[in-house]
């Protein structure tokens, strides 16, 4: 047993180094890197896509596509207009820092602004594993209730962006908003909780300025370590 542990330090010791790698690499190109985690379904590649027509010819964007099979939501991003290199984990329920440390040889991450890494559907194993990103957005939707927070509590802790999607089918549900901010709140009392709908285009203004947003700040920030 006690090898087992140390076998699994050392994994996530070396994992965590090739983050920081990323991290660096992320910094220096100055574009920005958020990490999209959700349970299947949720609506993780529709965001993208709507992201990707409205942002179209203002940033330039990439995106990294994790699923455990077929490329069917990478070829909807590219369809979108955002290049996409597609990961399939085979079974593996998170991408990895060296998984993405592969995939952006295929970037040239200082002619981009922003790159969308799209974690594997799941809110368990994701949220243990640093990918150098410099924001975790946590995506949900109405109909998979609003108890999501209390019952996956470490992915909404590291979270530093909330997305509520699927607004549209809120009268269709027993989805309490009150109940679902008051769940986030508890975990974490200042993140921000964007209620949108991917369909309608309800609320999507605010989750493309909090892009913007965060974009600029790594920019700037990059400026000044070039200096």
């Amino acid at each position: 047993m006690a090898k087992r542990i140390r076998l699994a330090k050392r994994v996530v010791a070396q994992s965590d180094r090739l983050a920081k790698d990323l991290s660096d690499r992320f910094n220096e190109a100055g574009v920005f890197v958020a990490n999209l985690m959700s349970s299947p379904g949720a609506g993780k590649t529709t965001l993208l896509e709507e992201t990707a027509r409205r942002l179209k010819g203002e940033l330039r964007m990439a995106a990294i596509e994790g699923d455990l099979a077929t490329d069917r939501d990478a070829r909807r991003i590219e369809t979108a207009g955002i290049p996409c290199r597609q990961i399939n984990t085979g079974g593996g329920c998170h991408l990895s820092a060296r998984q993405i440390l592969d995939a952006i040889q295929d970037f040239d991450l200082a002619a981009l602004d922003v790159l969308f890494i799209e974690n594997v559907g799941n809110l368990v194993c994701p949220a243990e594993f640093d990918l150098g990103e410099h924001r975790r957005v946590v995506v949900s939707s109405t109909p998979e209730g609003d108890d999501k927070p209390v019952k996956y509590p470490i992915a909404f802790h590291h979270a530093d962006c909330v997305v509520l999607n699927k607004m549209d089918l809120l009268a269709a549900t027993n989805f309490s908003v009150e109940a679902y901010r008051r769940f986030v709140r508890g975990l974490k009392p200042r993140i921000p909780i964007l209620e949108l709908s991917c369909r309608t285009g309800e609320g999507m203004e605010a989750w493309l300025d909090w892009v913007r947003d965060e974009r600029r700040a790594v920019a700037r920030k990059a400026v000044k370590s070039a200096r």
